[in-house]
């Protein structure tokens, strides 16, 4: 339970550091509008102010916790019944292999929670949308106004089955960054001070942390411009009839480095923000655990 607590807190204050620079992404990935990040910044600055930056915000912080919750409780658990059941005890030190196979079942595990969620996320960033105080604002009413008012029109527009439209990728996305992730966090910590010095435990939770977002995303990035755009499709016209359609019509049309648009977003955002996420669980983890059951 002590795992669920820590996730959930710590990706809900994951989720206020990265999120700006999240939407620049998305709006990257999905729209061919935009030169670069920086004309995407300030266009959406100029148009939208502030908050264009922080559209669906509201949906991460409380699905996000909720998935972040079911990534961290999912891992330790399957870590430790795996320790259990290949040797004999959880009092063990973990494989590599372990590791990976619990980060792999712990992505796979948070996807019917987060794809619907993802899904009125990125169709609110993409929604671009004049600030108040602009006149074009007073001229007609956005498709979305909310996280909740988006996911019932896709609902209604699309069915059910529309809330989970790219969640095939997600799951190949998010299988794989998180493996990726716990692993590259385990070696990173290592590596970084072998020796348990509990005056640098603070700064090696911290780079470790940052260093193994920026890994985990640049192995998420290809399936997260795929899912993003699939997730984008239908607004106002189907283009895409599945995830191999997709890669190979995005290939075919923007070339390969298509599937690495963003990255350097990705892996900017990253580093900060899976620092918080670190250390917010393992701050929590200490003061939670000592506590009677």
């Amino acid at each position: 339970m002590a795992d669920f607590i820590a996730g959930g807190l710590g990706g809900a204050c994951g989720v206020m550091v990265g999120y700006p620079l999240d939407t620049v992404k998305v709006r990257i990935q999905t729209q061919g509008t935009y030169r670069g990040i920086w004309h995407c910044i300030h266009t959406t600055y100029k148009v939208e102010k502030v908050s264009g930056f922080f559209r669906g915000v509201s949906m991460p912080i409380s699905t996000v916790s909720i998935s972040s919750s079911i990534v961290f409780g999912v891992y330790r658990n399957c870590l430790h019944n795996l320790c259990k059941l290949k040797y004999g005890t959880a009092n063990v030190r973990p494989s590599k292999v372990d590791i990976f196979l619990s980060g792999y079942a712990a992505g796979g595990a948070q996807v019917l929670v987060s794809s619907p969620a993802d899904m009125a996320k990125v169709r609110l960033q993409t929604q671009v949308w004049p600030h108040p105080s602009s006149t074009c604002a007073l001229l007609a009413r956005p498709k979305y106004t909310g996280p909740v008012h988006c996911l019932l029109t896709i609902a209604r527009e699309e069915g059910l089955c529309g809330l989970y439209k790219g969640s095939f990728a997600l799951m190949f996305r998010d299988c794989h960054s998180f493996a990726t992730y716990f692993l590259s966090y385990n070696v990173f910590r290592e590596w970084l001070l072998p020796s348990q010095q509990s005056d640098s435990e603070f700064l090696r939770i911290l780079l470790a942390g940052g260093l193994a977002g920026v890994v985990a995303w640049s192995i998420a990035t290809p399936m997260d411009v795929i899912k993003s755009r699939l997730q984008v499709d239908g607004v106002t016209q189907r283009k895409y009839r599945g995830v191999i359609h997709c890669v190979s019509e995005s290939v075919r049309t923007e070339g390969v480095s298509v599937l690495f648009k963003g990255l350097s977003l990705n892996c900017l955002r990253a580093f900060p923000v899976n620092m918080v996420v670190f250390l917010t669980y393992e701050a929590i983890l200490k003061q939670i655990k000592p506590l009677p059951t």
